[in-house]
């Protein structure tokens, strides 16, 4: 295919669930999902024809899930309701708790601000040691609000203004903008290159998000950059794996293959590298985030049900990065713009003797690093699709998108 246009997370035990590749039970189903998080916060439901996604405005706009059918369909996001139902926690109330690092309500695509660790972070206190005991989640992306300023059938916008300051010390005052919008089925085969078959079955969405400095001084390298930060958490399975296409050619020109030593080497049972492209399992047994530099990106990452017949696909706009991307590894940085800017995290046992934080698995992109004189903005673009059907229809798109046979995606490991 051409070209196209994380962290550590923390939350309550849930039962991990698997996409269905029929009309849903009304237990595990979008409007149940829906009827769920109504109870508890406010819902914006987006709707064109069938397809429908979930926003929630107090938990940063995020797409909280999606389906194909709203009434009797399956959710694709994870949800955390045990979260969800005991709400946000005051500062005593998240004392020794998970909650005093983060409120993880879940979400299949969230707005976050890199970089996590690293002498530029935003989850650290200046002069702190990169421990998960210090690891604290900006309230700007984990209990501030979004406010809904615009909506329609298909589409919603939400708007915040944030005060952060990052490990160094630099204080940034940020304008938040993001528009979550349905896409219709001639524009996912437009955006895709592809034809889409009358069997299937498809919701397909795209999220603007744009950073603009609204405080007095430019954002320099010297003192660290930002960068939009978006993430997807999903659903696994036994028979889930993600599949991202690469840029083949040598490290030194265009950087390590994959990066697999987020939270410890990641082993050949859970990942798989071939010849432009890798295989990760999205299973939600085993701890593991992977990275994909920006010059071997192909702008696309994707993953495969084989129980449920689902092919998800996550592509961004891939846009000139004279700053390069922000680093996020837990360590003060020799290269602190030579970050990733595709991840996919698989959730599991953080230590042993511990129950998985989901469990879920993610698909996440990145914005180039924000050098941004006062007033200027910087934008990123994420698009999700989730289609649902036959083998037979499935096969040449996962051929054309992410260059492997789906049989090759179920015999990976």
């Amino acid at each position: 295919m051409k070209k196209i246009t994380d962290a550590v997370l923390a939350g309550l035990v849930a039962t991990a669930m698997c996409l269905v590749p029929e009309p849903a039970t009304a237990v595990d189903g979008f409007a149940d999902d829906v009827a769920f998080m109504n109870a508890h916060t406010n819902i914006v439901l987006l709707h064109r024809g069938d397809a429908a996604v979930a926003g929630a405005p107090a938990y940063q706009g995020r797409v909280m899930t999606s389906t194909f059918d709203r009434k009797a369909g399956p959710s694709f996001g994870w949800i955390n309701r045990p979260v969800i139902e005991q709400g946000f926690l005051s500062e005593d109330e998240r004392q020794g708790k998970l909650e005093e690092h983060i409120h993880i309500f879940g979400g299949e695509e969230r707005f976050w601000l890199g970089p996590e660790g690293g002498q530029y972070a935003l989850f650290f206190p200046p002069k702190s040691e990169f421990e998960f005991t210090n690891w604290v989640t900006p309230a700007a992306i984990d209990t501030e609000p979004f406010e809904l300023v615009d909506h329609t059938e298909a589409s919603a916008k939400f708007r915040h203004s944030a005060r952060l300051t990052n490990y160094h010390g630099t204080v940034f005052q940020v304008g938040v903008e993001r528009t979550v919008s349905l896409i219709d089925r001639d524009r996912v085969a437009k955006q895709l290159a592809a034809p889409i078959g009358p069997g299937l079955q498809l919701v397909a969405y795209e999220t603007r998000n744009q950073i603009t400095n609204d405080g007095p001084n430019a954002w320099k390298p010297e003192t660290g950059l930002l960068s939009i930060w978006i993430l997807g958490m999903y659903k696994p399975s036994p028979e889930t794996t993600i599949v991202i296409p690469f840029v083949a050619g040598p490290d030194e020109e265009l950087g390590p293959t994959v990066n697999d030593a987020y939270f410890g080497k990641v082993p050949p049972t859970y990942l798989r590298v071939d010849n432009e492209r890798l295989f990760f399992r999205g299973d939600g047994t085993r701890r593991g985030k992977i990275g994909i530099h920006p010059l071997r990106s192909k702008g696309i990452a994707g993953s495969y049900d084989a129980a449920g017949k689902v092919l998800n696909l996550v592509t961004y706009n891939q846009q000139d990065a004279p700053h390069g991307f922000v680093n996020s590894m837990w360590e003060l940085q020799d290269k602190p713009y030579a970050g990733d800017v595709i991840h996919s995290y698989n959730d599991g046992s953080p230590e042993p003797g511990k129950p998985p934080l989901g469990p879920f698995y993610e698909l996440e992109t990145s914005s180039p690093a924000a050098a941004l004189q006062p007033n200027e903005s910087l934008h990123h673009v994420q698009r999700t699709y989730h289609i649902h059907g036959s083998e037979v229809e499935l096969r040449p798109l996962a051929q054309h998108l992410l260059g492997v046979t789906l049989e090759e995606i179920e015999s990976a490991f």
